[in-house]
């Protein structure tokens, strides 16, 4: 698989001389925010990794090419509404990069690549989960398989709350997947700070985070997801959000969206009923979850025992 990987000459030099890197993936850029917040925030996120003092390493498929590292050009090209971007899942990977392609990769596409690549931290905002009525639709994402297979430790805030949280719960742990908050034992909502679910076990900071990351991947098992709630100041009381996610249902319904459109369409329709009280919860949560992910990749790279 390297061979299909290109990466920036700041991610070579890292991964070379063991320094902390981070990977971001890019849909958040192609297909989950809107212009200009997409540039922002991506940009913003990569500023986070660097400030905790680790490489930020955003990844996607251009030209046929994995590439782990974009430029600012590089971003803008996703970004751009006119633009071609496939919406890249663990099944989608393989025809992207052979048809010489151009995609934003998932969460599920993002770990696979970072694993190929040596990096064992991501961070992003929300992870997929079981959808509402999936036990007609059988609308499962391939995140909570990726998590349980791929040896990366992933910082978000929870599963996205048009979810339905305790059955993605029931899924997580099926797979085996520890799911850990970051100063926290209540999982987080993604705009809200708590759920109402218990988690597994609280992690007090970054080096907590590295020694379970450590003694997981010892005993040769997948992924870790770290729970790191949505900053206090931008969060959003649970039963508002509800409300509006019960909203975007039935207008998803009404309109036939369905599989990998769902997501972005009820974000959307979420962000215009909020007056963009969601979107500014979702950005802030992106850029606080690639700082904690950039401590925790420090840690790691420290060797903390």
């Amino acid at each position: 698989m390297r061979d299909l990987i290109s990466l920036s000459g700041p991610v070579r030099n890292a991964l070379r001389d063991g320094a902390p890197v981070v990977a971001l993936e890019s849909t958040v850029i192609a297909h989950g925010l809107p212009h200009p917040d997409n540039l922002e925030a991506a940009a913003a996120m990569e500023d986070a990794v660097r400030q905790a003092g680790a490489i930020p390493a955003t990844i996607a498929v251009l030209d046929g090419r994995i590439r782990i590292g974009l430029s600012e050009e590089d971003r803008a090209n996703l970004a751009d509404p006119d633009a071609a971007v496939a919406k890249l899942s663990r099944r989608d990977l393989a025809a992207c990069l052979t048809l010489n392609g151009t995609g934003a990769t998932t969460v599920s596409a993002t770990m696979i690549c970072a694993h190929a690549a040596g990096i064992r931290v991501f961070a992003t905002g929300g992870i997929g989960g079981v959808h509402r009525g999936a036990e007609n639709s059988m609308d499962v994402s391939a995140d909570l398989l990726e998590l349980a297979r791929t040896p990366v430790l992933t910082v978000s805030s929870g599963a996205k709350s048009i979810l339905d949280l305790p059955r993605t719960m029931e899924v997580l742990e099926t797979q085996g997947v520890p799911v850990l908050g970051y100063r926290t034992d209540r999982l987080p909502a993604f705009h809200s700070r708590d759920s109402g679910l218990p988690l597994d076990a609280a992690l007090e900071g970054p080096q907590a985070a590295a020694r379970v990351a450590r003694a997981h991947w010892a005993l040769g098992l997948g992924g870790l997801l770290i729970c790191n709630p949505v900053p206090d100041e931008a969060a959003i009381p649970a039963d508002e959000v509800a409300a509006w996610v019960d909203a975007a249902l039935a207008a998803a319904e009404q309109d036939g969206i369905a599989g990998k459109e769902v997501t972005p369409y009820l974000l959307r329709h979420i962000a215009n009923v909020s007056g963009g009280r969601s979107l500014a919860a979702n950005k802030a949560l992106l850029i606080d979850n690639a700082r904690v992910g950039g401590e925790i990749a420090v840690a790691l790279a420290e060797g903390v025992s």
